[in-house]
């Protein structure tokens, strides 16, 4: 395989953007840049892509508007700029792509949208119709509504997210840094471009290593880390320099710009796509060495038997993480009991069950259908 197959065979890609490519380092939305980028996505689907796009910039262009220079710290204010940002954004997308006579959607999601299955089905469904009809769906987070304890965090994550989500082949982040080098370029003229790697290489995490800008929540490590989100569904993610001429065009005709980052296998069953993308879990049971290896190795379902220890409060089928005895994480799944009758249960063996509770749900801890190792 050479280096840009996965790009010239992709059929659906999630393009992110971000807040300093979007409005020009905070002077307001760069209408010139957003057209040209859309000018090379209606290339893209005109060859047959499908394309979703991430865009982040709501929270900027507000602060341009309000003439406020300093990222706002306080939720209220946030919420605020989003909320004024958001009408510049969109009604510019929109205009841009019907040049091309392309229709476009906004997407608004927060993380309760992915958390939730049937709220996380109907927004793929939706997703997928609209890419069926060949509308552009414009994705940010609900920047107007979010609140810290429901906040993806930065829109990498959100990108990698819908990757998953949609099955896309790839993920394609546009920054203002023209790739992941194996220093801080801005301090370190001799850095050097990483061309490829695995992203599960735990080689990258020193290399990203560094802040934000002052625009947004995300910086390098953020990329990684969407990337290894993405990898879980099988999805590339090309980290490339937002304002190279004609950037998403040379990527799709092969040339080598960027970072490229390689899953390690194949697509995952829907359904584990689903349980890998969860931020947030609701509790987490300590496993013994013999349910690590059992999991792990074996790929089997969760027995009481193997449970150490339960912590959190949760009902069931809410997501809890399972660790090993050191407290590192192994897997994450939908558990079968309540948080009080998993601490009831938690080391007997599954016969027992109903003499602790007088009743037996299900003789798993975590089905193996609903578990996805981490």
């Amino acid at each position: 395989m050479t280096r840009r197959e996965p790009l010239n065979r992709a059929r659906r890609l999630v393009i992110k953007i971000g807040s300093a490519l979007l409005t020009n380092d905070g002077r307001g939305l760069d209408v010139a840049a957003l057209g040209g980028w859309v000018d090379q996505m209606a290339e893209l689907i005109k060859s047959g892509v499908e394309v979703v796009v991430v865009s982040s910039g709501s929270v900027a262009e507000g602060m341009s508007r309000l003439g406020w220079r300093a990222r706002p710290q306080q939720l209220h204010e946030l919420q605020a700029a989003a909320a004024v940002g958001q009408m510049g954004l969109v009604q510019t997308w929109e205009a841009q792509l019907k040049r091309h006579g392309v229709h476009s959607a906004q997407i608004l999601l927060t993380h309760d949208d992915l958390s939730d299955r049937k709220r996380y089905l109907n927004a793929r469904s939706t997703l997928k119709a609209l890419l069926a009809v060949g509308v552009v769906p414009i994705v940010n987070e609900n920047d107007t509504v979010v609140t810290d304890e429901i906040r993806f965090g930065d829109n990498d994550t959100l990108g990698a997210l819908v990757a998953n989500l949609i099955e896309a082949d790839g993920l394609i982040i546009l920054t203002d840094q023209q790739g992941l080098f194996d220093k801080d370029p801005r301090q370190n003229p001799d850095a050097r471009l990483i061309d490829q790697r695995q992203a599960s290489d735990t080689a990258l995490d020193a290399m990203a290593a560094g802040g934000a800008g002052i625009l947004g929540r995300g910086g390098m490590q953020t990329k990684v880390r969407a990337a290894r989100l993405a990898a879980r569904s099988g999805a590339f993610t090309v980290i490339v320099g937002g304002r190279l001429p004609s950037v998403l065009s040379r990527l799709r005709a092969g040339e080598a710009l960027g970072t490229l980052l390689l899953p390690d296998q194949g697509r995952i069953a829907a359904r584990k796509q689903w349980l890998a993308s969860h931020l947030k879990t609701r509790g987490q049971l300590m496993l013994d060495e013999g349910a690590v290896r059992v999991l792990c190795q074996g790929g089997r379902s969760l027995l009481p038997v193997g449970v150490k220890s339960v912590s959190g409060s949760f009902r069931r089928g809410e997501m809890v993480s399972c660790t090993d005895p050191s407290g590192r994480e192994i897997a994450r799944g939908l558990i079968n009991y309540d948080a009080d009758e998993a601490r009831a249960i938690a080391g007997r063996s599954s016969d027992r069950i109903a003499d602790v509770l007088g009743y037996v749900s299900d003789q798993e801890m975590v089905h193996r259908d609903n578990l996805v190792i981490v």
